[in-house]
């Protein structure tokens, strides 16, 4: 991407496909109109193509117009694949040639939601790290064993940008307008759209336990349900076997062999995550926090936390404070 400083529009293409998500491709394109309207500048440009020129409809039903044909889009900085439902159907030979005849152009690429499986079976993601919605990450994993798949919201790598759903895309677009034009512009958009943070690389997707695990293991489901729901006073392990009806041994075995993990780690997992939105999200004090969390005290809290993300809370919140004090600064 271009660095702070360029003063040159940057051109984004975004390629609907067939059923393409709309909130994912508005979250995008969003973020581009905010921030040509906060710095009062043309910076961006953007293009909405399909492979015919003709509107592609959304799996809402409605279709966004101008829409351009691929072949006639123009120069353009990066083009992003925007998928959706049924993305297989969408992914046609005439749409593979094209994307890898873009690659030979050295156009970056990226994609938005379930995007990544068009560039993924163009074998456009090989060795890359990539991200798709969650929905769709355990096939993708085993269908391209080449792509290195990450639950993460998105994921900048090289000339890829990939990123899952919903309104993810408006963090990675964030992301990557902090590259562009610097830090001070991300929190101007970011406050017209009343965030609470903008959520980086870092932040991971989260994935429901009925999606990696199936509609058959109601066992398996209702223990990690009563896990949920009894984060500050945690539950212990005889006690979920008991409320599920079945011996601990049992969710033992359940966990280990779905989940791949043991019940307990997930379930403080579970609880570490929570905190860190409690972290970053609100003033409450660190023993405030273990306490709603279930945690005995705040050394075996800032222990756990340590082992999870490779720092303390303590430090968790002083570069978060850090960063938005550096941004204010820049501003």
């Amino acid at each position: 991407m271009d660095k702070k400083g360029n003063t040159d529009k940057f051109r984004f293409a975004f390629l609907t496909l067939p059923d393409y998500s709309m909130i994912a491709l508005s979250s995008a394109v969003e973020v581009l109109r905010m921030a040509n309207r906060v710095t009062r500048r043309d910076f961006y440009e953007w293009s909405l193509v399909s492979m015919g020129g003709a509107p592609a409809t959304a799996s809402n039903g409605l279709a966004m117009a101008p829409t351009v044909a691929l072949d006639q889009m123009g120069h353009v900085d990066i083009v992003f694949v925007c998928g959706g439902v049924n993305v297989e159907k969408a992914v046609t030979t005439e749409l593979l040639y094209a994307l890898k005849r873009l690659d030979q152009r050295q156009v970056p690429l990226g994609s938005l939601c379930t995007g990544g499986y068009a560039l993924a079976k163009a074998g456009l993601l090989d060795k890359y790290k990539a991200v798709i919605h969650w929905e769709n990450i355990s096939a993708l994993r085993e269908e391209f064993p080449k792509v290195v798949f990450s639950d993460q919201l998105f994921a900048i790598d090289r000339d890829r940008f990939t990123c899952s759903g919903g309104i993810a895309p408006l963090d990675l677009m964030l992301n990557i307008i902090k590259d562009h034009l610097g830090r001070e512009i991300a929190p101007m958009i970011s406050e017209q759209f009343i965030l609470d943070r903008i959520r980086n690389d870092q932040d991971r997707q989260h994935i429901p336990l009925q999606a990696r695990v199936g509609l058959f293991h109601e066992n398996l489901i209702e223990a990690a349900a009563l896990m949920e729901a009894n984060i500050e006073e945690p539950l212990s392990l005889d006690e979920i076997a008991a409320l599920v009806g079945v011996s601990r041994r049992q969710i033992e075995r359940l966990f280990k062999r779905y989940v791949g993990e043991v019940p307990t780690k997930y379930y403080l997992d579970m609880r570490l995550r929570r905190a860190r939105e409690l972290l970053l999200q609100t003033a409450m004090s660190i023993m405030e926090i273990a306490v709603a969390c279930g945690f005995q005290s705040p050394p075996h809290f800032s222990k756990c936390y340590r082992n999870m993300y490779g720092h303390t809370p303590s430090t968790e919140r002083q570069m978060s404070r850090a960063a938005v004090l550096g941004e204010k600064r820049a501003a």
